[in-house]
């Protein structure tokens, strides 16, 4: 049964039916579905918040694997860094330079390559993310163990043909000198001949009657033979390979020619004084890359150890040069 309200009304001095406009019945139940509906946003809220539902529970027990995972790969990811790296600095420093091969770029050996960032915070990183992040790291370690593995096979073929190395590696002296009487001039800055200033001289001078015999010092190519007008006179280039070249300057007579292919301790001419020379003598030089090296380096072959340290100081002093 409906309760009926009565109020007393003043005027007419009696109870009178309470009515309620409808205005304020609907102004009413809204009021009150609207608290309804955010006391419900609130609870839903919470409960998503703090109670999680069970495929939710799984969701979350899955994600925090995929991390520890991430953590573990990642590990593992940086200790092959770390091994790749120790064998590409042993691949530079110890096993090229055995074989005075140039090192490899880091370029070469991946050109993505470089100093990585900072890995960001795993717990910012959703599935999608953590998988592309490891795959890239994978990639280039693929990448530079391809380029490594390439270049274990040059070493491999370095190995094979050592002994083919070492016969175009310059080894004995350019002429008969077996009592070290004959070094004339040494490497580096000596008197100018000529015009008696200090000059860097390229070379070794040996000072030897003309028509000695002149030997290629190591197996190679000639390269030029004959006189070019630079100021050595008749003189033989041999490309020796492996960033080796020898010269031999002032000769009195060339034998070789240009193409021609020459065996260390082989005659390929004989001395002279042609060219910019003050007497019969045979300049010698050693290029390595392309640059002058000390020849007096280079005669391990035909003297013994005492012999080449008196060579040495025989090269060191400072005197004039033939040329």
């Amino acid at each position: 049964m409906k309760k009926i309200k009565y109020f007393y009304n003043a005027n007419s001095l009696r109870y009178e039916k309470l009515e309620t406009p409808l205005r304020v019945k609907l102004l009413r139940l809204l009021g009150f579905l609207s608290a309804a509906f955010v006391t419900a946003l609130i609870l839903v809220s919470l409960a998503y918040k703090y109670f999680p539902s069970v495929n939710e529970k799984r969701l979350i027990q899955k994600n925090e694997a995929l991390k520890d995972d991430y953590y573990v790969l990642n590990e593992k990811v940086k200790k092959l860094q770390d091994q790749m790296g120790e064998l590409e600095k042993r691949d530079n420093h110890v096993y090229r330079e055995i074989f005075e091969a140039n090192p490899i770029p880091d370029s070469a050996r991946a050109k993505a390559m470089h100093l990585q960032e900072e890995i960001k915070l795993v717990e910012n990183m959703d599935q999608e993310n953590l998988a592309t992040s490891i795959a890239n790291t994978l990639n280039n370690l693929s990448a530079r163990i391809a380029y490594q593995t390439k270049s274990y096979s040059e070493i491999d073929g370095f190995i094979k043909n050592k002994e083919q190395l070492l016969a175009c590696t310059p080894a004995i002296q350019p002429v008969s000198n077996k009592d070290l009487s004959r070094i004339a001039s040494g490497f580096g800055y000596r008197i100018d001949p000529v015009y008696k200033t200090t000059k860097f001289h390229a070379g070794l001078d040996f000072a030897a009657p003309q028509g000695t015999p002149i030997y290629a010092t190591a197996n190679g190519t000639v390269e030029t033979a004959g006189n070019t007008g630079n100021g050595y006179g008749n003189h033989v280039v041999i490309n020796h390979g492996y960033g080796y070249q020898t010269l031999y300057g002032h000769m009195f007579r060339v034998k070789v020619r240009a193409g021609e292919k020459v065996k260390r301790g082989e005659i390929i001419g004989w001395v002279g004084s042609t060219g910019r020379s003050t007497g019969p003598h045979c300049h010698y030089e050693v290029h390595r890359n392309g640059d002058p090296v000390d020849p007096v380096y280079y005669f391990y072959n035909d003297i013994t150890p005492e012999q080449y340290d008196r060579l040495l100081k025989l090269a060191s002093s400072s005197n004039q040069s033939f040329d």
